[in-house]
């Protein structure tokens, strides 16, 4: 886990920071503070492996702030103004961050970040299952999952976004290639690089693409297609 802490003196883009820390399930937050001078006296006493800082702050700015330090951790800057992008580079900065942030921009970033601070240690993304539900860490909890209302899996990069019956979709740290060993052949399927399926919530099947709820569309690809389509002759009543 990596060890964070975020500065910002706007209360609400800390707070946005703060949220995506904690959404994030390879970070950790260790500490926040609305002004530099505040953190100063923190690392005095703590360690950290990453820092959110922002730029443009009164008292002393998130660039001062960063070189003071002798032996600072690694940083992400986070600011709405453009001009300070190279001088943040200058600091060996990780990433830098325009407000106003995106989920998707924070975690390419913090990704980078991990990979940086350790490339060598994996991330804890443990999964137990049986036959009929899954535990797995999401958003800094572990979620119980039935089996029964994941309709497809989403690949994305190091995440997964399960798609459920009735619920919003859960983001996840896995590989594809783990999930795919843990879940039972009999009723789930990897029909495209990027998706596997439960092949009890199949309906429709139209072009090459599994359909579901009228305007979602799963890709066959060719790597799986044969496969697939064993599935479908094995089932198909002529």
């Amino acid at each position: 886990m990596i060890r964070c802490i975020a500065i910002d003196d706007e209360p609400l883009a800390l707070r946005q920071i703060v949220s995506y820390i904690e959404k994030t399930p390879f970070l950790v937050l260790e500490n926040q503070f609305e002004s530099a001078l505040q953190a100063i006296s923190y690392l005095e006493e703590n360690e950290v492996d990453l820092m959110f800082v922002d730029i443009n702050m009164p008292d002393l700015s998130g660039m001062d702030f960063v070189k003071s330090l002798n032996n600072p951790p690694k940083v992400i800057f986070t600011t709405a103004y453009s001009e300070y992008a190279i001088e943040g580079f200058k600091v060996d900065a990780i990433d830098y961050l325009l407000k106003p942030i995106g989920y998707s921009d924070f975690l390419k970033a913090a990704v980078k970040a991990k990979d940086r601070i350790d490339p060598k240690v994996e991330v804890n993304t443990e999964i137990q299952s049986n036959d009929k539900f899954l535990f797995i860490k999401s958003e800094y909890k572990i979620l119980r999952i039935n089996l029964s209302d994941i309709k497809y899996i989403e690949g994305m990069r190091e995440y997964l976004r399960i798609h459920l019956q009735s619920e919003k979709p859960i983001m996840t740290l896995m590989s594809m290639k783990k999930m795919e060993e843990f879940l039972s052949s009999d009723h789930f399927m990897r029909v495209h690089r990027s998706y596997i399926v439960n092949l009890d919530k199949i309906s429709t099947v139209e072009r090459n693409r599994i359909v579901f709820d009228k305007n979602v569309y799963i890709p066959i690809s060719e790597q799986y297609k044969s496969k697939f389509q064993k599935f479908l002759d094995d089932n198909f009543l002529v």
